[in-house]
């Protein structure tokens, strides 16, 4: 058993034990964000934003931004990478790419990454978001379709769906998991949901920003339940999920990663349905 003291989770690089994020910026938001702005300036992003997080993703970051599309409905496309306490070269790959980067000295988890890339990207301008992983699992051509419901003010946040598209799976506890999860979100939320943990979604950005995200690492639910609470409009769309470009998850394993994912769908639910029922 690892043990963290409280002098050990504040020095930078030190892996924080998962408990949930302080509301944004917490400290390392907050460095991260200065080093971001220190590197850059102030800039003026595109409208449309895609943020990735990438924890020692060195090897598989590159082949995703050198297929990553230049314009997507009519909009250039700027790439902004969340490197998360990462102690590799991915920071450095994805300059190399034309990415930016903002870089937090703390691993905390890609919930706490992407949160953290929802909110610089809207500060410096962004109106639509697209997350994908870095790790070659989501195909980067389908961003045109993915994108078009927003645009087209069809719907606030869009999510692709493997169940509705195309899988490639080595994991048959993963593949049951997906099913079981998406049963569970349909019965809470009372909605048909098929896949609630397709990392290749899009969303407005002052949407993202709305949403309370507390969650440092099992954190797909957590946003879409929280999206459907604001009355947002939800898309599912068919889209395509392939194998990693090399390595392996950094889930854990497929037990813990299910109670957990279940925890936090659970607490979701109740935070932001019964209970934002009754404060209000």
């Amino acid at each position: 058993m690892t043990i963290t003291t409280e002098a050990d989770s504040e020095r930078p690089g030190a892996r924080h034990p998962r408990r949930g994020l302080a509301p944004y910026p917490d400290e390392v938001d907050a460095r991260a964000v200065e080093e971001f702005h220190a590197r850059y300036q102030h800039p003026r992003l595109s409208e449309l934003v895609v943020v990735i997080a990438a924890f020692n993703e060195q090897d598989g970051l590159g082949p995703v931004l050198a297929d990553m599309p230049k314009k997507c409905n009519g909009m250039d496309v700027d790439v902004l990478v969340v490197v998360d306490g990462a102690t590799d070269d991915t920071a450095e790959i994805a300059r190399e790419q034309g990415a930016y980067t903002c870089v937090a000295d703390t691993n905390r988890g890609q919930g706490a990454a992407l949160r953290l890339g929802y909110h610089l990207a809207a500060e410096c301008g962004a109106t639509y978001l697209v997350t994908t992983d870095a790790d070659g699992q989501y195909d980067n051509t389908e961003m045109d379709s993915l994108l078009s419901p927003l645009v087209d003010d069809e719907a606030d946040f869009v999510t692709g769906s493997r169940r509705l598209g195309h899988e490639e799976s080595d994991n048959r506890m993963r593949w049951i998991g997906v099913r079981v999860f998406a049963w569970l979100a349909s019965l809470l939320t009372l909605r048909k949901i098929t896949d609630t943990s397709f990392g290749f979604r899009a969303m407005r950005a002052e949407l993202a920003c709305t949403i309370t995200l507390t969650e440092p690492q099992y954190q797909a639910s957590e946003l879409l339940l929280g999206a459907l609470a604001t009355g947002a409009r939800l898309r599912e769309l068919p889209m395509s999920m392939r194998l990693r470009n090399n390595g392996t998850s950094k889930k854990g394993k497929n037990l813990r990663y299910g109670a957990n994912y279940t925890r936090v769908m659970l607490t979701t639910w109740l935070r932001e349905y019964p209970y934002r029922n009754v404060r209000k």
